[in-house]
């Protein structure tokens, strides 16, 4: 979009600042362009109203870094109340005169258009829509519903067959949640959602420079699945709301199905290794120690909180310099979680390789040890206990078994990805300990920038981790 007036640049600003899905809340920043995509199925007559397009808007914050977001946009000639959650702002359009601006995720015919593009199978200078298998499409575009749980993306649910994944933050190149599920999906997984397409755009910076990377992908929708992280909660409430039953003796024990899932991570895992390349990495405690420490550092400066530990943190990091021996290194998950989990009639599936959304893409898709995912896991056990504990209150004697409940799953967790042959994974490594202790500074941060009221979850991991340095 060229000349764009500043009020609206500043109303997109706004709306940014309200989303979960954004990652620059706490800095200072503003909207320094719009790259508009051409329109998204007809614009002829009374069916073409709303108008629809993908909007990819360049942030630029006041250290000078820039970031780039996806906003398709649906363009109405009236303001419609009911949508207010989803209102953009106003703008008088070259072409249609005076129009309202929503979030197109959340109306109805919009989300039809995004769909319209895999059916035609569309391809053009600036958007591309990719069909893996087109026998199994619909005939016709059906209407979506965006998916109220908000994270880092936006999903919209289409009926109960699929699931459009929309990227928020997006930067050139493959992104890796479509190149792992596509090849994945190729290699017949039974642990994650087969792949039916996926997006790709092309547009340009503010100093005219091309980019080109992915923007969404489409999905089989689990529609019987239970979220893991859900799961988690439940059982976490059925053992503090009873008085004296140890974790294995409630009915909500969650301890077999953490060990199924440690199964099928090490599964996944060994399917990764199998569809990418690998390597054997000599140094590599060193490099990690590096990374870590500065990471740390860095998060000392946003988390008053964080430094007091600093010192053992730094100790706990240190220790990597000694690993002698390579390191076995393949693409992993990356962002692995209880939240990045389905649990389906026929087991587990893993969702969500898109790594980190605060990583560049580029290091999102390097190989790292698989010790980072495992890792990443057994914190969001210890998530799980502490978010169930702060609706029971300060309590010791429950704050003592919440512990005890994710000391157990935890301990499953890892029995599960043991038995898989090839899997490796040794509870007291200096390199899990590390790993563990990297991911709980990375939720630190995350949480004093976007849930305040849940930052003593991860404070409460890293008291822990420095007093056993």
């Amino acid at each position: 979009m060229t000349d764009v007036p500043a009020a609206y640049l500043g109303q997109v600003a706004g709306y940014l600042e309200r989303r979960r899905w954004f990652a620059g809340k706490g800095r200072d920043f503003e909207v320094t362009h719009i790259h508009a995509m051409p329109w998204l199925g007809s614009t002829d007559g009374l069916d073409g109203w709303p108008r629809v397009r993908i909007e990819i808007v360049t942030v630029a914050f006041a250290d000078g870094s820039e970031d780039t977001y996806q906003l398709p946009v649906g363009y109405l000639r009236e303001a419609d109340p009911t949508l207010e959650h989803a209102l953009v702002g106003t703008l008088q359009h070259s072409e249609f005169g005076d129009v309202v601006c929503y979030d197109a995720v959340f109306l109805r015919d919009a989300t039809a258009r995004l769909f319209e593009g895999f059916i035609d199978g569309r391809r053009g200078s600036e958007i591309e829509f990719h069909v893996v298998d087109p026998e199994h499409l619909p005939d016709s575009a059906p209407v979506g519903a965006a998916m109220s749980a908000e994270q880092s993306n936006t999903s919209i649910v289409y009926g109960e067959d699929s699931i459009l994944k929309l990227f928020r933050r997006v930067g050139a190149g493959n992104n890796p949640d479509i190149e792992i599920h596509a090849a994945l999906t190729r290699a017949g997984s039974v642990n994650v959602a087969p792949l039916l397409g996926w997006i790709s755009g092309r547009w340009w910076t503010p100093q005219g420079e091309p980019r080109s990377g992915d923007l969404a992908m489409l999905q089989v929708f689990l529609r019987t699945a239970t979220d893991g992280w859900e799961l988690a909660l439940t059982s976490v409430r059925d053992l503090l709301v009873e008085a004296d039953l140890y974790p294995e003796d409630v009915g909500g024990d969650l301890a077999g199905e953490s060990e199924r899932l440690g199964d099928a991570v090490a599964v996944v895992h060994r399917e990764l290794a199998a569809a990418f390349a690998t390597t054997s990495a000599d140094g590599y405690g060193a490099r990690l120690a590096d990374e870590m420490q500065r990471r740390l550092d860095d998060a000392a400066a946003a988390v008053p909180e964080l430094p007091e530990f600093r010192d053992a943190l730094h100790a706990r990091f240190e220790r990597l310099r000694s690993l002698t021996e390579p390191v076995a290194l393949q693409r992993v998950h990356g962002d692995l979680h209880l939240g990045q989990t389905m649990r389906t009639v026929k087991g587990w599936k893993v969702i969500d390789f898109e790594g980190e959304p605060g990583r560049a893409v580029a290091e999102r898709a390097g190989l790292s040890s698989p010790l980072r995912d495992v890792a990443g896991m057994l914190r969001s056990f210890d998530y799980a206990a502490g978010a169930t504990l702060q609706g029971f209150g300060s309590n010791p004697q429950l704050a003592y078994r919440a512990q005890e409940w994710s000391t157990r799953n935890r301990s499953a967790f890892l029995s599960g990805y043991a038995m898989v042959d090839g899997a490796e994974v040794d509870a007291d490594s200096d390199l899990l300990a590390a790993f563990e202790a990297d991911k709980a500074v990375y939720e630190a941060v995350y949480e004093t920038r976007n849930r305040p009221g849940w930052l003593d979850i991860p404070m409460q991991g890293i008291a822990r981790m420095a007093a056993e340095e």
